[in-house]
């Protein structure tokens, strides 16, 4: 059996498709004889746009609609009036849209006159390779490139089996996705390292799927949706991804001299601060929340042989969380390698300032902690299971480390107020020099999130988010199945309020390259400890601390109330009255080199300042 593995815009064009790299290794073990090829329609589409255009369209503006523009669907628009036969399809319902929420759609629209001539051209190709079977892998803003060309290819070759399966295909959005297209013979829903081979022997054989969790497949002209399986794949049957045929097309693309490509390895599935208490806005992991880890060794041998074999040395992790293990079994080895790795890694934000450590020595370079908010009552109304002093320690301690930190500033959670934000956002402007969110953003609603799934949390309406009306032409009650977005009430605050909120929020973000707040060890007398503050909106000064002062504002590093500070003074020998204190912690904070969350206080200068580049600096063009 020949086997075409298909990944469409709009896949990022610097890293290989994970899902591409497990099924090609998986179809090789479980069936040596079936031939296994790949098509690579992401990087196909950037290289397309780019000729056809004479180098108007370049990767950057790939980017920009298939990656900065998720949440409004302009990805899946350039391709909808190709899956619907009609190249102005919906472009008024975007136009309205765009008008009414201020979006830049320019670069969507000079897209959309090729895609048509772009998916016959993948059929083409695709059909070159004379497959028995095509398998689509479809997350995020994949969905329509993908459906348009699984229907030309069923047109041109009708009795070839085309098969869908990712993220966009978990739970009832599988089904949906297959009973409105009839031109997708089967859709995985969930894993599919047990489904995909099962249904591989059932097309050999030419026998019905019925055993197949979680498939969808035809009776006839009926839409069959297999009960779904509890089961996980366990780690130990998650193949290492193959990445040689995505290599092979890269280096002889005339895109690759805009990337700068990187690798991409699996240690995890799942979330296992999840499964004890889901984050109410959160709607990864779908279906399988149940956490799973490769063993650190294992992890280590698999990005060394792809290191080894494909030359690259950045390496990009796509586990939601990491597994607290890889602190002791991983971690270590890779700074014991001694190599000149650059891993990015999703992390929770109540890590140790000896484990931020750790990641930096291994050369982790970017993290994704998950702060979403500095206040901490907010924090539990998302069930972060942490507080804002400590993302403003993990804050500061990424800069120590030199670690990039990618963040969002969420707020409009039921139950919040202005109450939980004001002290907040007042001090703001103190934490300029730490690494700021992407933005402040109010919350969607996503499928599968507790908000969506309860809707006593808050959300009791719920449509599917407007954006997909130039995306889809299907009945709402169908949409209602398919898509992951979803548009509800506001919560929360909002108002002056909010507007205060990404005011601040954006002034954060202007003055974060000139802003330094950094310690340094008197040298002129032993015990001395000077602050040198050059923080946008605020005079350059250094403050100097002496004694008792010197030793509290360091004890602040770990976070502390005042009665605590007071007790570990004391026990250090420092005979401090209250009131001192009390007078010295107000005035500390006055001038913002301390920030209060409750009763509790994070000293903020930090031992390291890294380089850094404004935004922008490092795009692709």
């Amino acid at each position: 059996m020949r086997v075409h593995l298909v990944t469409m815009p709009w896949h990022p064009i610097d890293l290989p498709s994970l899902q591409l790299g497990l099924l090609h290794r998986l179809v090789r073990q479980a069936r040596p004889r079936d031939e296994v090829t790949e098509f690579h329609g992401s990087l196909r589409w950037a290289e397309f746009l780019l000729e056809r255009s004479g180098g108007r369209l370049r990767p950057g503006d790939y980017v920009e609609v298939g990656s900065d523009s998720i949440f409004h669907g302009l990805g899946d628009f350039v391709f909808s009036g190709v899956l619907y036969d009609d190249p102005g399809w919906g472009t008024a319902r975007l136009r309205d849209y765009a008008a009414e929420r201020g979006v830049f759609i320019d670069t969507a629209l000079a897209m959309r006159p090729y895609a048509a001539e772009f998916i016959a051209g993948c059929a083409a190709e695709v059909l070159a390779a004379e497959p028995d079977v095509v398998g689509f892998t479809s997350t995020f803003m994949q969905n329509v490139a993908s459906l348009a060309l699984a229907r030309e290819l069923k047109r041109r070759r009708p009795g070839l089996a085309v098969v869908f399966g990712g993220s966009n295909c978990d739970g009832p959005m599988g089904h949906a996705l297959h009973r409105n297209h009839p031109f997708v013979d089967q859709v995985v829903r969930g894993e599919g390292e047990y489904a995909f081979p099962a249904l591989l022997r059932h097309l050999d054989d030419g026998t019905r799927p019925v055993d197949v969790p979680g498939l969808c497949w035809w009776d006839g002209d009926t839409s069959r949706a297999n009960p779904e399986t509890r089961r996980t794949v366990a780690p130990a049957d998650i193949p290492s991804p193959d990445y040689d045929h995505w290599q092979a097309a890269l280096e002889t693309s005339p895109v690759v001299k805009y990337v700068h490509p990187k690798l991409v390895v699996e240690g995890a599935r799942g979330c296992w601060w999840g499964e004890k208490h889901h984050c109410t806005f959160c709607g990864l992991n779908g279906t399988s929340m149940a956490f799973r880890a490769k063993p650190g060794e294992r992890l280590w041998d698999e990005i060394a042989h792809l290191v080894r074999r494909h030359r690259i040395l950045d390496v990009i992790t796509v586990d939601n969380i990491i597994d607290m293990a890889y602190f002791r079994d991983f971690l270590p080895r890779v700074v014991d390698s001694g190599w000149d790795l650059r891993l990015h890694y999703e992390v929770k934000s109540n890590l140790t300032r000896d484990q931020l450590g750790l990641l930096g020595r291994s050369g982790t370079v970017h993290i994704q902690p998950g702060i979403e908010s500095l206040g901490s009552r907010v924090l539990d109304l998302m069930d972060k299971g942490v507080t804002g002093a400590r993302n403003v320690r993990t804050l500061r301690e990424c800069e120590n480390h030199s670690l990039t930190c990618s963040w969002n500033l969420l707020y409009g959670f039921p139950g919040e107020t202005a109450e939980d934000y004001d002290p907040v956002i007042d001090q703001l402007p103190a934490l300029v020099h730490l690494q700021p969110p992407s933005g402040a953003h109010r919350i969607q609603l996503e499928r599968f999130s507790p908000h969506f799934t309860d809707p006593e949390l808050g959300f009791g309406k719920r449509r599917p988010a407007p954006m997909y009306q130039h995306v889809y032409d299907l009945p709402e009650e169908e949409l209602t199945d398919l898509v992951y977005l979803f548009d509800t009430e506001d919560a929360g605050i909002g108002g002056p309020v909010e507007r205060r909120l990404k005011e601040a929020v954006a002034a954060w973000r202007a003055g974060h390259p000139h802003s330094r707040l950094e310690y340094e060890e008197g040298c002129e007398e032993e015990g001395v400890l000077l602050v040198h503050d050059r923080r946008h909106g605020r005079p350059h000064t250094t403050h100097r601390f002496t004694g008792w002062s010197a030793t509290a504002l360091r004890l602040l590093e770990d976070g502390r109330t005042e009665p605590a500070l007071h007790r570990l003074l004391t026990a250090d020998g420092h005979e401090v009255p209250a009131d001192a204190l009390t007078a010295w912690l107000r005035q500390a904070l006055a001038l913002g080199l301390l920030f209060r969350d409750g009763r509790t206080y994070v000293s903020l200068p930090t031992w390291d300042a890294p380089v850094r580049l404004p935004d922008g600096a490092g795009a692709t063009g």
